[in-house]
């Protein structure tokens, strides 16, 4: 009997040991699998990585939204803007409508430009139904984006994802006000990336992420969510011949709009990298003339004197490929991996010259052909005198030998207009005082009130220009 007995154990213990053996082994080989296809999917280049690997390459989990639901309704408010200042609130008549997205825990809002636009106060009620007063801080027209604060703190916000990583057929959330019903969740996928749809005109930057799912007027300026929570998109447009949702749908990328966002907050506007090339998708004709294989890149019609794009030694007739390992495949992808950028950046562009691809290095500039990081300052007081302004940069110190600020624009109508004023005048003198930054100028329209006295000049003419007016 107790032979019987040892000869059992042994046999169970046996077969434990054997069962543990295959289960290590099965881990070791799984881990092994996700390995190879770790390295296969990298050395291949079929994903932007981002994160912490996206869970496994993706960036989204499987298609439970009960938690990107629960994560996003109480970080998207509505916005209402109001143009009349000369009346109360009450009174007043709302010029627009939408959404807004709650991105930090001190009520830094983003939201789309043509929300807030020509809007005289902004008025946002979160989730809970409490009103706020919305300071506007920056605004971007050619990427649709503004920057709203209200004073709360530990608000609660939504992170940015890294909208590189998003693949087509991804589902994704889209959380906003339509028609002024609160706190709207619909569901879709992505339907493509890289969109033109000429809804921000020649100016502006497109390369829209187009999903399925249901956008109606009021979820402009709203999140666009992938189901691990994060902010992948500002739904802004539609294409619609109704005026309501038709099955197109399309947002800013994150990636685009966090970039825009850190220079409204760091600078006070938009720091736009610029090669110095005008360009062209790439058609039939162009590959019959160039003799191509294939309709990937985009076409350099024209390298301007000077440029980054000329330094680096790009030509026309140049077939951009890569900006730093991305895909261009479209004038979308260009714009897009460019608005990415400032200037100073360095990239590496990837490009093909009588069929032999060639990469070389560009140091992107601004729209002065230089390095500097320079600001065309809005503040409500130089909005109100009917002027843009900026600090001189680096070269035009030198090029001048002289301080001041430079009228970018005037608005008809204005202050600054009614003084025959023009743009391109270097401010040098307020009521005497120096002005040598936008800064100083700002301070002192500020603390004045009554009459104004400027003095500057003009770089191509000769001597000094006086303009007077009121405060």
């Amino acid at each position: 009997m107790g032979r019987l007995l040892s000869n059992i154990l042994l046999c169970v213990m046996t077969s434990l040991i054997t069962l543990l053996c295959y289960h290590g082994l099965e881990q070791r080989l799984q881990t092994h699998q996700d390995e190879l296809n770790y390295s296969y999917a990298v050395s291949n280049d079929h994903l932007n990585l981002g994160g912490t690997l996206r869970e496994h390459f993706y960036s989204a989990q499987p298609n439970d939204f009960i938690n990107a639901a629960k994560k996003s309704i109480p970080s998207v408010v509505s916005i209402t803007t109001f143009g009349n200042p000369t009346k109360s609130k009450n009174n007043q008549s709302p010029i627009s409508s939408g959404s807004g997205v709650i991105i930090s825990g001190n009520g830094h809002i983003v939201t789309n430009y043509h929300v807030i636009e020509d809007s005289e106060s902004i008025v946002i009620l979160d989730n809970e139904g409490v009103q706020y007063e919305g300071k506007l801080i920056g605004s971007d027209k050619s990427t649709d984006i503004a920057v709203i604060k209200i004073e709360k703190s530990n608000t609660p916000h939504l992170i940015f994802g890294n909208s590189d990583s998003i693949q087509v057929g991804e589902w994704v959330l889209a959380v906003g006000n339509p028609f002024k019903l609160k706190s709207t969740v619909t569901a879709g996928i992505v339907s493509a990336k890289g969109r033109n749809i000429d809804f921000l005109s020649r100016q502006g930057i497109e390369s829209f992420i187009q999903t399925d799912a249901a956008i109606n007027p009021g979820n402009s300026g709203g999140a666009l969510v992938n189901s691990n929570q994060e902010l992948i998109g500002i739904n802004t447009a539609i294409l619609s011949s109704s005026g309501k949702y038709e099955g197109f749908s399309f947002a800013i990328p994150s990636n685009i709009v966090q970039k825009v966002v850190k220079d409204i907050l760091s600078f006070g506007t938009v720091q736009r990298g610029w090669l110095g090339v005008n360009i062209f998708n790439i058609d039939s004709d162009v590959m019959k003339r160039l003799n191509l294989k294939n309709g990937k890149g985009v076409l350099v019609d024209l390298v301007e004197k000077n440029s980054a794009a000329a330094d680096a030694g790009l030509q026309r007739e140049d077939i951009i490929t890569q900006i730093n390992s991305i895909a261009i495949n479209s004038i979308s992808t260009f714009t897009e991996q460019l608005a990415l950028r400032r200037p100073g950046d360095k990239v590496t562009i990837g490009y093909i010259r009588g069929g032999v691809p060639l990469t070389t290095q560009v140091t992107l500039r601004n729209q002065l052909n230089t390095t500097d990081f320079i600001a065309v300052r809005k503040d409500k007081e130089f909005i109100d005198l009917g002027i843009e302004v900026r600090d001189l940069d680096s070269g035009e110190k030198i090029r001048l030998g002289k301080h001041g600020v430079y009228v970018v624009s005037i608005a008809r109508g204005t202050k600054i207009h009614n003084t025959n004023m023009e743009p391109g005048y270097v401010i040098q003198y307020f009521n005497g005082d120096v002005v040598n930054t936008v800064d100083d100028l700002l301070s002192y329209i500020k603390e004045t009130s009554g009459n104004v006295f400027l003095e500057g000049f003009y770089e191509k003419y000769p001597g000094q220009f006086p303009y007077a007016f009121v405060l």
